[in-house]
């Protein structure tokens, strides 16, 4: 069975869940799931999880992303993007100087209102889906980071950003806001995710390249678990108490000497490689433990 992480050049014009069944179907598995959607409008890296590797997916979700993003001055969009409707602003376009200088609001921690159309839930339903029937409700602003923010003049009315953000960051909502702040709108006319979850478009591979490949050389395209958690602890664990951690009890740290503190992820191994993650927390007893997060393997 095929299980771990394909990075996926998603290319424009196709939705996330339809990039990711057709994935799954290549590697022959139901199982598949993204970490985190890109807008049919938009291209670029997609981590994709294939087979076992999907029970992952809240551990890539935490990733920072880059983005290379074409702003346009003088509209506004319902959608925020040039798919929706579009309604031209009378004021004057803004300067170069005045594009710049207003770039340092959006730097740093920023609040940020999500916008209707987005596949975030309000009481069980998909603002996407009330935005469509006409509906607009109250959305909470939340609080977002932008790392990295610089602009490219490329005409009067049209920029490219530079973006390096923390996860949640829609980068649509980040092009109207700007617009907004210089009084004349603004909506985002092209997406390029160029880095997710620390890997970049060089590590890319399109659906087409996918395809073209015979069925057993596909699988040399995934990442295997054990390449994607290398940056967190490797605990190896004897054959009794990895038995237990199988079967998903909690492993006193003292026993296997280890120490970790408490909010540490750790790997677990057994003889045959990775088959879990894991937590260190101080347990209701005082001793220092480790709770099994993710199972990948039973």
């Amino acid at each position: 069975m095929a299980s771990g992480l394909f990075l996926l050049y998603k290319e424009q014009g196709l939705t996330s869940q339809t990039a990711v069944k057709r994935v799954g179907r290549l590697f022959g598995e139901k199982k598949a799931g993204h970490t985190g959607t890109l807008d049919p409008l938009a291209e670029g890296v997609l981590p994709v999880l294939v087979g076992r590797a999907v029970k992952a997916s809240e551990f890539l979700l935490t990733g920072e992303k880059k983005y290379i993003a074409h702003l346009r001055f003088g509209v506004r969009s319902d959608t925020e993007d040039i798919t929706g409707t579009l309604v031209p602003s009378d004021k004057p376009l803004p300067t170069e100087t005045e594009v710049l200088a207003v770039l340092d609001r959006f730097r740093g921690e920023i609040l940020q209102v999500p916008p209707m159309y987005s596949a975030l839930k309000v009481d069980g339903k998909k603002l996407c889906d009330l935005a469509r029937k006409g509906q607009e409700i109250e959305r909470e602003a939340r609080p977002i980071r932008v790392y990295e923010l610089s602009a490219e003049r490329l005409s009067d009315e049209e920029y490219r950003l530079f973006v390096h953000c923390s996860k949640g960051t829609y980068i649509r909502t980040l092009c109207a806001d700007i617009g907004e702040a210089l009084g004349v709108g603004g909506v985002m006319s092209r997406l390029l995710r160029a880095e997710a979850a620390g890997y970049s478009l060089s590590q890319a591979h399109t659906l087409a390249e996918l395809e073209a490949l015979p069925p057993e050389e596909r699988e040399s395209l995934l990442l295997p678990l054990e390449e994607v958690f290398s940056a967190y602890p490797r605990v190896t664990l004897p054959p009794f108490f990895a038995r237990l951690a199988h079967a998903g009890a909690p492993i006193y740290q003292k026993k296997i000497g280890t120490a970790y503190p408490d909010g540490e992820v750790v790997a677990l191994y057994d003889g045959e490689g990775l088959f879990a993650l894991a937590e260190a927390k101080t347990s209701d007893e005082g001793d220092a433990m480790l709770y099994s997060l993710r199972l990948f393997r039973l």
